[in-house]
């Protein structure tokens, strides 16, 4: 007749089995402490009233027996079965021996209280029953942990904003704990958006034009921020460049920007004469005002 074979079953380790796995790793780790507790408090009165020793004496061999009954079922062979074994043992024969010390000893002894105290540090330190327990059964994987470092990554509708997100709303970058929304191309070189603070009922930090104009290498002038009209702190806009309004005040602008390119190229407005108009042979001696890189030309 063959010898049985034995029959292996492997169980997936899912996430789910891995959480019941660390809740009884914690059930046993407590009831190891407060078996630990209850053999000093039992000792304590054996020491204490030594009529007690038998009923201390066969709990002891009760919990003992149980424990390693439990473990006995998941324990392997060979080596590794003899060293679990003498390991679970060790707290319930040491704390038998201890009992047995008292009852001899009549009174109470001073080295009954140290042996006492020793058994019950040793025990608490170095827990060789839980020791035996993880040969059998490797502890689970503790929980996984989220880094306070770790940065959630959220999907932004414009690579503006974006970019807002990553260099200048970061921690002591120039705009901490805002975002850029309402992004608009207002013209070629031109754009306005809504500078708003993350933090519901915060108001918009000072933002340095200077570090902005570093970021995005845009001239300072050319960068404004300012408030929303209706609106509070929470908010600001922003604009970057200048804007056909602002430009329309300067004449000199005008003219090379929209009269030059298409009138005279390359000419260009040296000064400018507000008054009346006065005769031919006067203005014939004044100097011209505009000048062209080829010729003179009198206005």
């Amino acid at each position: 007749m063959s010898a049985p074979r034995s029959l292996t079953i492997e169980i997936p380790d899912t996430p789910h089995l891995q959480d019941a796995r660390r809740r009884i790793d914690v059930v046993r780790d407590a009831t190891g402490r407060i078996t630990t507790l209850a053999g000093t408090t039992a000792a304590g009165v054996v020491m204490i009233a030594p009529e007690n020793f038998g009923p201390v004496l066969l709990g002891t061999a009760a919990v003992t027996g149980a424990g390693l009954l439990g473990l006995r079922f998941g324990q392997p062979s060979g080596h590794q079965k003899a060293t679990t074994s003498v390991l679970y043992l060790m707290p319930g024969i040491s704390l038998s021996a201890l009992l047995v010390a008292e009852r001899l000893i009549t009174g109470v002894h001073w080295g009954e209280a140290l042996a006492l105290a020793a058994w019950t540090v040793g025990t608490w330190l170095l827990r060789p029953a839980r020791t035996a327990r993880r040969m059998v059964s490797p502890p689970p994987p503790p929980a996984a942990v989220v880094s306070a470092d770790v940065v959630l990554q959220e999907v932004y509708d414009h690579p503006a904003a974006a970019w807002w997100a990553q260099r200048v709303a970061t921690t002591g970058g120039a705009a901490p704990g805002t975002r850029l929304e309402a992004i608009e191309q207002t013209g070629e070189q031109t754009m306005q958006a809504v500078i708003r603070a993350t933090l519901p009922g915060e108001p918009v930090p000072d933002i340095s034009i200077k570090r902005l104009s570093a970021l995005m290498d845009v001239p300072e002038d050319l960068i404004k921020v300012t408030p929303v009209p209706g609106r509070g702190a929470g908010v600001r806009r922003l604009s970057i460049g200048q804007t056909a309004e602002e430009a329309s005040d300067d004449p000199a602008e005008i003219w090379a920007q929209q009269i030059a390119p298409a009138a005279m190229p390359g000419a260009v407005i040296t000064g400018i004469r507000v008054g009346r108009p006065t005769t031919a042979a006067a203005e014939a001696e004044r100097p011209s005002l505009v000048k062209n890189s080829d010729t003179t030309a009198l206005v």
